[in-house]
């Protein structure tokens, strides 16, 4: 049940209506917690028992935790809280990719091994309601949450609809207390969450789907064909693609949560404006990008054992980090690359003070530079094999090859790429939110409807899924 479908726009009107319509707020959480359940089934049922167990193993582990000051059994309750949850995502996520890289490397070794094809069915959003759920075990193991809540309102956390998928991966402490406590969503809340998701809609349907979409799948698709500006406009297109997706569904998860009252932290924050890598990760994915910092990076020990166990721990993280995107050695290529960018960040900050998130009128140049890098860098991520990404980066100095796309077609791509890195360096520094409510209010509705006739118009075609939602 895609946001931009119009089976989901009738379920999240029967809920909405539904909700207003329950007296209590504990009617208002079940009926959340069975349309989030609902919602999920529609990907396929029988999941949905999975997610069940994945919430009840981590919600009586945590509580195990808190009841006891014993540090070897609280710490043993951890590990299987973390092998549980990791065993979740090997066997469903990673389980044909460790099986066909095992097969490959006995064949290195001459050994001759021709298993079963394994028939595993990715569960959708299992990275995001993993995360959100092992992260609420630590918590509780470092005696930052309590662990006294109702199963109910912990099932709700997990499985909320609008973040379930795909995120924002939303801490326990952040919205277990928001579940507790009654929502009486007002005016103002409600107005905003509709706004919200209505440019989250544009940025998927219009801008990620209808601009930009067709030239990156046209080229990826048979790269050999195009010339240098071909290549070079598609490489570009994935740039935007990939941000207006994942924006896109992130702006429609808040508004859509805002609707009922609950507060979602942003995911992204302007990230081609980026001054720096570490700028970047800053801007980017921001819930993840702080979980692999909280989690992994920190617990690895951070930047406190010295220089060289930081660049480790930095480009270990990324790497893992590149991994969660899915089971394929391109992403952990485009992990690693990041991971290495922010160690030679690191080593050059005492030389030049990139990264450091300081913004003056004269760093465009800077800003350029790291969206380039940025950019060559999704060629991985978009790539399916390296055979292709090799195709690709040959292909942006094919000069010698015609184009084969005319001007005309490639304008669009070009000139939504380079509004948009406008539009992030004008606003890097203020939000959504304020520059909206600077507006007049006859600007604001043309805003709104000008997003919705856009999305009306360029709705018709096929229907593509999140690209996080694979993930």
């Amino acid at each position: 049940m895609l946001f931009n479908s119009l089976t989901f726009l009738v379920f999240f009107a029967v809920v909405y209506s539904l909700f207003w319509l329950f007296p209590g707020w504990t009617g208002r959480k079940r009926l959340l917690l069975v349309s989030s359940y609902l919602f999920y089934a529609a990907w396929n049922p029988p999941y949905v028992f999975l997610l069940l167990a994945s919430t009840s193993l981590d919600w009586w582990l945590a509580r195990r935790i808190s009841r006891t000051d014993h540090v070897r059994r609280r710490r043993a309750l951890l590990i299987l809280s973390v092998l549980g949850n990791l065993a979740l995502l090997g066997y469903f996520k990673y389980g044909k990719f460790l099986l066909l890289n095992f097969t490959a490397a006995l064949a290195a070794l001459g050994v001759h091994y021709s298993p079963p094809a394994p028939d595993i069915v990715l569960p959708i959003g299992i990275s995001f309601y993993t995360f959100a759920s092992l992260s609420y075990t630590i918590d509780v193991y470092r005696r930052e949450v309590a662990a006294d809540w109702k199963f109910a309102d912990y099932a709700l956390f997990v499985s909320f609809f609008p973040h379930l998928v795909a995120g924002p991966i939303v801490r326990a402490n952040r919205l277990l207390p928001q579940i507790a406590a009654p929502r009486d969503p007002t005016a103002s809340q409600v107005g905003w969450g509709i706004c919200l998701f209505c440019m989250g809609l544009f940025g998927k349907v219009v801008m990620a789907d209808y601009v930009f979409a067709p030239m990156v799948d046209t080229v990826y698709a048979d790269v050999g064909r195009y010339g240098a500006g071909d290549v070079w406009t598609a490489v570009l297109s994935f740039s935007g693609q990939i941000y207006y997706d994942f924006a896109g569904y992130s702006l429609c998860a808040i508004g859509l949560a805002l609707c009922f009252g609950f507060v979602f932290p942003d995911n992204f924050r302007y990230p081609y404006a980026a001054s720096g890598f570490s700028d970047f990760w800053r801007r980017w994915h921001i819930s993840l990008s702080t979980w692999l910092r909280d989690y992994l990076y920190i617990g690895m020990g951070g930047n406190q054992h010295g220089a060289w166990v930081t660049y480790r721990n930095l480009l270990l993280t990324m790497l893992i980090g590149g991994l969660w995107h899915g089971a394929s050695w391109m992403f952990v290529l485009w992990g690693g690359l990041h991971g290495l960018y922010l160690a030679i960040e690191r080593a050059m900050r005492g030389v030049s003070p990139a990264g450091s998130g300081r913004h003056d009128s004269a760093d465009w140049p800077g800003t350029l530079l790291v969206f380039l890098v940025i950019m060559l860098t999704w060629i991985p991520f978009r790539a399916a094999t390296p055979a292709v990404a090799l195709d690709v980066l040959r292909g942006l100095f094919a000069f010698t090859r015609p184009n084969v796309l005319y001007p005309s077609t490639t304008m669009a791509q070009l000139l939504g790429i380079f509004a948009t890195l406008g539009w992030h360096y004008a606003q890097r520094d203020v939000s959504l939110e304020s520059r909206f409510g600077q507006l007049r209010g006859v600007a604001q509705t043309a805003v709104i409807a000008g997003c919705l006739i856009a999305v009306f118009i360029c709705s018709g075609g096929e229907q593509r899924a999140f690209i996080y939602f694979q993930f």
